[in-house]
């Protein structure tokens, strides 16, 4: 099949590069064209617009920091991908974004009669790497069926939520709840050492309760090793629970997932931006 990939971060080159081993043939873009080498020396095709790449093709995911990257990849005037989309493509968003603004983004594909799903993808660099992501997917039946089997091509399972936006929704979810849980960690992790026990005990017999998430365990261990290559960046799990409670309404609609932001904002603040969320426990 042919399929275009738009976004070449830690997640999409990780993506777009399963979809090339699957036997798909790719033509990739980044704003970065240097990201795109890789792929390219393993066959994909690189472009210099979304535009232009994604003439001829079957299937179009984009994977992007924020809405303001999914809007200029998408819509921009002169060289958003809508504007060269086949007619009979699909349009697949895989980045994490605000439900408002994955419902407007459905209204302008809508608006041109093109297929389109948000399609976030739960899981990091490990799991992209190893094909096991879960695909929490908004969109018509149909066109979800029809594009399932490219999305198992990049992971290990495919969801079908509900009508476009109902992707994000569950993915924000998911990811405040992780916040809440690792902010949590770090603190009481902190307040355990405080009272005798060092981190690494208290994170390995947390680590064999029914209390503790496979996630969690694993997260436990970063913070007691103080080690914080990034898997999933503090900038980006800000970035997340910021746009959670924005959609709630604001932090009295979600008190608890907006105090695990403003933990969040503090490690930023420290400078700690690009490390994984497990950095957190430096605050303590």
């Amino acid at each position: 099949m042919k399929i275009t990939y738009l976004g070449l971060g830690a997640m999409g080159a990780r993506m777009a590069e399963n979809l090339i081993k699957a036997g798909h043939e790719l033509t990739v873009w980044n704003r970065t064209p240097t990201a795109a080498e890789p792929l390219v020396s393993m066959g994909a095709a690189r472009v210099d617009s979304p535009k232009d790449a994604v003439s001829g093709a079957e299937i179009v995911v984009s994977c992007v920091r924020d809405d303001e990257a999914s809007k200029a990849v998408w819509l921009d005037d002169a060289n958003g991908a809508i504007h060269g989309m086949p007619a009979d493509a699909i349009a697949i968003e895989s980045s994490t974004l605000t439900i408002e603004w994955v419902k407007a983004l459905g209204g302008a594909f809508s608006e041109k009669s093109l297929a389109f799903l948000d399609a976030p993808v739960l899981g990091s660099r490990p799991q992209a790497e190893g094909k096991q992501l879960i695909h929490v997917v908004g969109g018509e039946e149909n066109v979800f069926t029809k594009a399932r089997a490219v999305l198992a091509d990049m992971g290990g399972a495919q969801h079908l939520m509900g009508p476009v936006g109902t992707g994000a929704a569950m993915k924000l979810m998911v990811n405040s709840m992780m916040g809440v849980q690792v902010t949590a960690l770090a603190e009481l992790l902190a307040a355990t050492e405080k009272g005798g026990i060092s981190k690494a005990r208290a994170a390995e017999v947390f680590g064999s309760t029914i209390v503790c998430s496979p996630q969690m365990k694993i997260v436990s261990g970063l913070m007691a090793q103080g080690t914080h290559s990034p898997l999933f960046p503090v900038e980006l799990i800000e970035k997340d629970l910021g746009y959670a409670v924005k959609e709630a309404g604001g932090a009295d609609a979600l008190p608890v997932t907006s105090a695990a932001r403003d933990v969040f904002t503090k490690a930023l603040e420290a400078g700690d931006g690009d490390l994984n969320m497990s950095a957190v426990e430096k605050l303590y």
